[in-house]
């Protein structure tokens, strides 16, 4: 289980400590098993493949960053996205999985690492009292958010491409 970050440098410790891990894992596996329907799906009974992982870390760090920049401008967010409720997070896990769905595995990987280096930007340029004193979405502070749909996500999916690896590569 993931620890829960209460201030800014144990949010970026628990970023660059994940991090760097699953892409070691995930540039361990070959593009010709990255579309292998083997990964626990996170839809209960799904099975998905390398690249839907990808897609889903790359939907939920692109929405932190979305959130972010329209609250920002003082813009009007529709949580968790448009025309999705939290209730329907499965749905909006397909909806990842869909908009990735032709993009080239090494394309993925890169991408994942231009989100993450946005995130922790977006960490970076903000203090302890922005991401962890004051609510940010209902009860919830920014960084509790960016570390629900960043760090978390990531240790819960090394642990998937981890069982992967051992079953496929």
């Amino acid at each position: 289980m993931t620890r829960i970050a209460s201030n800014k440098e144990e949010l970026l410790s628990a970023i660059d400590t994940i991090f760097p891990k699953l892409m070691a894992d995930y540039r361990s596996i070959s593009a010709s098993k990255s579309r292998v329907l083997g990964v626990q799906g996170n839809i209960k009974g799904s099975v998905v493949s390398v690249c839907d992982t990808l897609a889903y870390l790359l939907g939920w760090g692109k929405l932190v960053l979305k959130w972010h920049y329209l609250k920002q401008q003082a813009q009007p967010v529709d949580f968790p996205e448009r025309g999705f409720k939290w209730n329907q997070l499965g749905l909006l896990a397909e909806h990842f999985h869909q908009t990735y769905a032709h993009w080239q595995y090494e394309d993925l990987l890169a991408e994942l690492e231009v989100c993450v280096t946005d995130i922790r930007t977006l960490i970076l340029n903000s203090n302890n009292h922005e991401l962890y004193e004051v609510p940010w979405y209902e009860k919830w502070t920014l960084g509790r958010m960016v570390q629900l749909n960043t760090a978390s996500p990531m240790m819960s999916t090394r642990t998937k491409i981890r069982r992967f690896k051992r079953q496929y590569c």
